[in-house]
């Protein structure tokens, strides 16, 4: 398949084959691309967590408005995205610049200091919401990896972040969840998967100047 039937190929999964297990080379694609994706400035400020916990996945069931596919997902993905994003955080992410690519601080610094700077006059509403326009670069990577490696997946805000937040401890880790993608494999009877995609056509969608 090319990307483009790929994509064709692509719906957002309306219940999952709860019977089927997402090999681990699989999730091991979709971490490394989550890992990949591009972020504002490279910094990166998401965490992926993996659920590959039944029970953990029923608790966050009862959460998001009872849809099956966060129980049934193998497995349950949430993007998540640090709270704690200042000097100490940019700090770090530059000095793995400087490990990984031996770049002298005199290059470095002028950037660092720019960004600790900016992030610094930015209030603690603004950061959150530049963090979470990151999540969502994140999530149109993963269904398009999804695609292309015939996972199936479905693309979530309907939960209670807050709730999430509770069950899975992430205030303790400086962590605070924004979307959730249940992967897997779609079930036989789901009715939507045999139904023609509907999107306006390019010449509405498309300006060319």
């Amino acid at each position: 398949m090319n990307i483009i039937d790929s994509l064709k190929w692509r719906y957002a999964t309306k219940k999952f084959d709860n019977t089927k297990t997402l090999p681990q080379e699989k999730i091991d694609i979709l971490v490394e691309s989550f890992n990949l994706t591009a972020t504002s400035y490279g910094l990166q400020p998401l965490k992926l967590l993996v659920i590959n916990n039944k029970e953990l996945q029923e608790e966050l069931k009862q959460h998001s408005w009872n849809q099956s596919q966060v129980s049934d997902a193998s497995p349950l993905f949430v993007i998540c995205i640090e709270t704690n994003i200042g000097e100490q955080y940019i700090n770090k992410y530059f000095d793995t610049v400087k490990n990984i690519r031996n770049t002298p601080d005199e290059i470095l610094d002028p950037f660092k200091n720019q960004l600790i700077t900016s992030f610094g006059e930015k209030s603690e509403e603004d950061i959150i919401t530049w963090a979470s326009k990151q999540a969502y670069i994140a999530l149109g990577n993963l269904l398009n990896v999804c695609a292309l490696e015939k996972i199936d997946s479905c693309p979530m805000e309907g939960f209670i972040p807050a709730k999430y937040d509770e069950v899975l401890k992430l205030k303790e880790r400086g962590l605070r969840s924004v979307l959730a993608l249940p992967v897997g494999y779609r079930a036989d009877d789901d009715m939507f998967s045999d139904m023609k995609k509907v999107r306006k056509p390019l010449d509405e969608i498309v300006i060319n100047l």
